[in-house]
């Protein structure tokens, strides 16, 4: 993974052999002859011609995450946002169902439940921890199912075999997002993922500078295998004049040129060059950072477990985690850098334990090399419904921890001083008016 991280999709065979990837600020590309760019746009051969739809950095990027998630070809766009809807439009289409998640990142479900239904797609959102709800809300009509490899906030993990298993049963392909884990501690392919997604913001950059998403095909999906499901890849292009399952022949993925070819160039989700090369240089640590991003998280809940005020703590390797033996199964190198804690006394008591903090950045990124903190309830989460939150483990008293790279000690007292400020807080019968 280490080596992988800083060589794959790049050598320094460049005019100038520039040894890190260069940025290439270019919104167009010369061509030798009129047959050579016809060529191009007719997808005879492969090239850039406009850096809406291609760019050689972001192109190196895209080679990089393939390889370190071990699929066939990758996306890059704009923002986590983006590969996950640029991804689930590829499969979707007016009429079709999703299956997803209860436990999904609320802009995610946002977009399920406003922009994808305006769009004329369902959603049935299960439990992944209940199989038979799964198995029983897929019907002819699903074209995926979506699930998160380490749910955001509580970093709940998915049995994805077990999930893998019922869909492909059925012919439906699995979408991951699997941004908390990255591909250090988790590849999803392996498990029987057939899209991965990552806000690359998060920790493929590390440090809290760059927006970008990545959409990584594993070479599980070939729509060849039902040809009438996925007419769109299966039959000629009216407007490519392409068969875009074609590419499966070579190796390659249709559902991702037919993806960039339609979704990208049109909705214009491009990823600057500049950015690109941010990202590859995050993912040259990315290994080291996640290992000690997912040591000091364990350490920090081990120690909020069962403090005063603190209710509840969802990391999985809390004593009682459901989850527990998927972590020991699956994750073996650790379970990321996120989790939650539920304080009794609500959000005032969530509040007063936010601003007490002075090390903890209130902030709602997550992912960054400095640790991060805010209250889901009224950020994040704040746009779902009372039941979606509480599905996926949001409650007034929940707070988010995104722990950085700073030293635990450090870490762990001033988390003391927001569980101080927490027990400051006048009791609520105190606090009430008197009648």
């Amino acid at each position: 993974m280490s080596t992988a991280a800083i060589h794959a999709g790049w050598r320094a065979d460049d005019a100038h052999g520039a040894v890190v990837p260069p940025v290439y600020a270019t919104s167009a590309y010369a061509h030798e002859s009129h047959a050579s760019l016809r060529d191009l746009f007719a997808r005879r051969c492969d090239g850039f011609a406009y850096s809406r739809s291609g760019n050689p950095t972001t192109a190196v990027l895209e080679r990089r995450i393939t390889a370190l998630e071990g699929g066939i070809g990758a996306i890059a766009v704009a923002s986590g946002q983006a590969a996950t809807t640029i991804a689930l439009l590829a499969l979707l289409e007016p009429g079709s169902h999703l299956v997803a998640s209860s436990l999904l990142y609320g802009g995610t479900t946002e977009f399920l439940d406003d922009t994808l239904a305006d769009l004329g797609v369902t959603t049935t959102v299960v439990d992944p921890a209940d199989l038979t709800a799964l198995a029983a809300a897929i019907t002819e009509d699903t074209r995926a199912v979506l699930v998160e490899s380490i749910a955001n906030p509580g970093a709940q993990l998915v049995d994805l075999p077990a999930i893998a298993e019922i869909a492909h049963a059925r012919d439906v392909p699995v979408v991951v997002d699997s941004t908390l884990a990255s591909p250090a501690l988790y590849r999803p392919g392996e498990h029987g993922a057939d899209l991965v997604v990552h806000s690359a913001t998060k920790y493929l950059s590390g440090h809290g500078t760059t927006i970008a998403g990545l959409i990584v095909d594993t070479g599980r999906f070939d729509p060849r295998r039902c040809p009438a499901r996925w007419t769109r890849l299966t039959t000629r292009n009216r407007r490519f004049g392409v068969t875009f399952a074609d590419d499966y022949e070579r190796g390659c993925s249709g559902l991702l040129a037919y993806a960039r070819a339609k979704y990208v160039t049109d909705l214009g989700a491009t990823l600057p060059a500049a950015s690109a090369q941010q990202i590859l240089v995050g993912i040259e640590t990315l290994d080291l950072r996640m290992r000690a991003h997912s040591t000091t998280a364990a350490d920090l809940a081990a120690r909020l477990h069962g403090a005063d005020g603190v209710e509840r703590v969802s990391h999985p390797t809390i004593p009682g985690r459901p989850d527990a033996p998927l972590a020991r199964r699956d994750f073996p190198r650790g379970t990321s850098g996120v989790f939650s804690l539920e304080l009794a006394g609500g959000e005032a008591a969530a509040a007063a334990f936010c601003d007490a903090l002075e090390l903890w950045t209130l902030a709602v990124n997550v992912g960054d090399a400095r640790s991060l903190v805010c209250h889901p309830g009224t950020t994040t989460h704040s746009h779902l419904t009372e039941a979606q939150r509480l599905a996926c483990g949001v409650t007034p008293g929940t707070v988010r921890l995104s722990v950085g790279l700073e030293d635990v000690e450090d870490l762990w007292e001033d988390l003391r001083r927001g569980l101080a400020a927490v027990a400051a807080l006048p009791a609520a019968d105190e606090a009430a008016p008197v009648p």
